[in-house]
């Protein structure tokens, strides 16, 4: 049984997991400093939980759903993997999609505000719609990363938001768009060891256009420059979260995306070598830091 459980644990990819349920407890926490006067109550907290719980359970369901329609491309580019290894049959994953998509909805009904019910609605469509026919957006290079990015990088955040205050304000938006520009061009870090896979099932991703060299001097500037934008949405009045913490926090990310920057064009060739290249790691950190440092700004 123990065994059985591992399987289904290792299906739903749980180290990718961490990054939707830090970011929309972000979003929520980001909601709550940005109101006055900015006070944690119980009746912030518990609709943040089921929220998270939500996001967390559909980007497990995205990711059981986006293994078995990738089973033929991780026969070859991923075959430890539980559905190319056959440790788990196609029948049982899709169920097990269907669970926690059904868990997903069912959380996301009990967060009072029911714009999130749309979030999570229009989510749920975009990740499917990124791996399963008859769209199966990571066949093409530009509308993959969108469908990455979007869902998230902006919706996310927006979404932490909107289980506490409505989405009609510009702030969440203008922040979740950050964090989309950001994977925009990051997500493809995961696309170069994937070539092989993905030439023989005909997904053009942006390293199999343009090559490794000149796919690693595209991304890149996707790295440093939407941080850009931190400071000048404080300096407009769009964000209000503190100065103290988002001015720093631009800093970092930045030179952090710099160095991550370099890495990749250091040597563009060895990212499709390795499965797990220095610079994925990187990214998702980044990722990380920049959403626990704008709940910062906004909670101090």
């Amino acid at each position: 049984m123990l065994a059985k459980l591992k399987i289904y644990w290792e299906l739903m990819r749980p180290f990718t997991l961490l990054a939707p349920t830090v970011g929309f407890i972000s979003g929520g926490l980001i909601a709550i400093g940005a109101s006055s006067p900015a006070v944690v109550t119980f009746t912030h907290i518990y609709p943040i939980i089921l929220g998270a719980l939500s996001a967390t359970f559909l980007n497990a369901a995205s990711n059981v759903v986006n293994q078995y329609f990738d089973i033929g491309i991780d026969t070859i580019n991923k075959p430890n993997r539980p559905l190319p290894s056959g440790r788990i049959s196609l029948r049982n994953s899709r169920l097990f999609a269907i669970v926690l998509y059904s868990f997903s909805l069912f959380l996301s009904y009990s967060v009072p505000n029911k714009q999130f019910i749309t979030i999570i609605l229009i989510t749920g469509l975009i990740t499917y719609a990124y791996s399963a026919p008859p769209l199966r957006t990571k066949r093409w290079a530009i509308p993959a990363n969108l469908t990455i990015a979007i869902p998230r990088g902006c919706l996310l955040i927006v979404a932490g938001w909107t289980a506490v205050r409505s989405f009609y304000i510009f702030e969440p938006w203008f922040i979740g768009s950050i964090f989309a520009l950001y994977l925009l061009g990051a997500a493809s870090t995961k696309d170069f060891s994937d070539i092989k896979g993905d030439k023989m099932y005909e997904c053009n991703t942006i390293p199999i256009i343009l090559g490794a060299k000149k796919a690693a001097i595209t991304m890149t500037p996707f790295f440093v420059l939407p941080f850009i934008l931190i400071p000048y949405g404080k300096i407009n009045g769009i964000l209000t979260g503190s100065p103290i913490v988002l001015y720093p926090l631009t800093t970092i990310l930045v030179v952090w995306g710099g160095y991550t920057a370099y890495l990749i064009l250091r040597k563009p060739e060895d990212l499709t070598l390795e499965a797990n290249h220095i610079s994925w790691k990187h990214m998702y950190l980044m990722l990380l830091v920049g959403q626990i440092g704008f709940a910062l700004a906004y909670l101090i």
